[in-house]
């Protein structure tokens, strides 16, 4: 899956050095979209994936520290961690508070959604997140002016401003590996194949299975995330299997792009330059009988 991207031609001429800047180059060919299919029913929260992930993209590990979150440290997606555990603790309030079997954890592992219509690319302002030719969202931190436009457009929490270097970070989908055939890092690494990666059809169509299979064993909780694209939101490149509502694993319900604010924006934009432009006119023919 080697490919390869071609640059528009060196400038010569005066003019061709004033349009080169403004010129794109050739994109390698679009191939069929990967994705993950993150089944949260059978992970064991060992944080391999996670660990795997600093390790095969050279991410620093962070102080360890005791966070008051059972066993999550990490707390949450960062411009240092791409692939985050979440150890979710829910209660069950209709046991006795002193039953330990009241108390059980939901354990997940979280990282970039890809999405199809990603709020963070129409967002940026200098074209460093670009829609790769597998499909993934890729940020290109030397092209990232640091404006940080993609962390306040992302409804995820997912791409992080580095105060250091002042550019913003996430997941690439490993797009390295995936260019030479292999699997993303974290996906190599779960020892329960809770995380598994590939072609996006298939991954859809096991997510259906998987949750039919639940369904048919009693598990009546058990929803997909992310698979159909709602009234507010496209479809994701990482469906997710999630056994309680998604805002118990710290997600939204429903998640809303802002593109959808936008319409309000410019009816409000356009009443007020015609609402300039009438008191504008207004005093200029009134102007002297006023």
């Amino acid at each position: 899956m080697i490919t390869e991207t071609r640059l528009p031609q060196k400038p010569r001429s005066f003019a061709q050095r004033l349009l080169y800047p403004f010129r794109r180059g050739t994109g390698p060919a679009m191939q069929e979209p990967v994705g993950f299919f993150t089944d949260t029913s059978v992970c064991i929260g060992c944080k391999a994936c996670q660990v795997g992930c600093k390790h095969w993209n050279m991410l620093p590990g962070l102080e360890p520290r005791l966070s008051g979150r059972s066993y999550d440290n990490t707390l949450e997606l960062s411009a240092r961690t791409w692939r985050h555990v979440k150890f979710a603790e829910v209660i069950d309030t209709d046991i006795p508070a002193n039953n330990r079997q009241g108390l059980h954890w939901l354990l997940a592992s979280d990282s970039c959604k890809h999405c199809d219509d990603a709020p963070c690319m129409r967002a940026c302002p200098t074209g460093a997140l670009v829609r790769t030719e597998v499909g993934g969202v890729y940020p290109q931190a030397d092209i990232c002016n640091g404006c940080a436009s993609c962390v306040a457009a992302c409804p995820f929490g997912v791409i992080a401003r580095n105060e250091k270097s002042g550019h913003s970070h996430k997941c690439t989908f490993c797009l390295d590996r995936v260019r030479d055939g292999l699997q993303p890092a974290c996906a190599k690494t779960c020892p329960a194949a809770s995380i598994r990666f590939g072609r996006l059809e298939d991954m859809r169509n096991a997510a259906r299975n998987r949750l039919a299979h639940l369904r048919a064993q009693g598990v009546s909780n058990a929803r997909l995330y992310g698979l159909e694209p709602t009234e507010n939101y496209s479809s994701l490149h990482n469906i997710f299997l999630l056994l309680d509502r998604p805002s118990t694993y710290g997600l939204p319900e429903t998640p809303l792009h802002p593109a959808r604010r936008l319409k309000g924006d410019y009816i409000r934009a356009a009443a007020g330059v015609v609402l300039g432009i009438a008191i504008l006119g207004a005093s200029v023919i009134f102007g002297g009988v006023l």
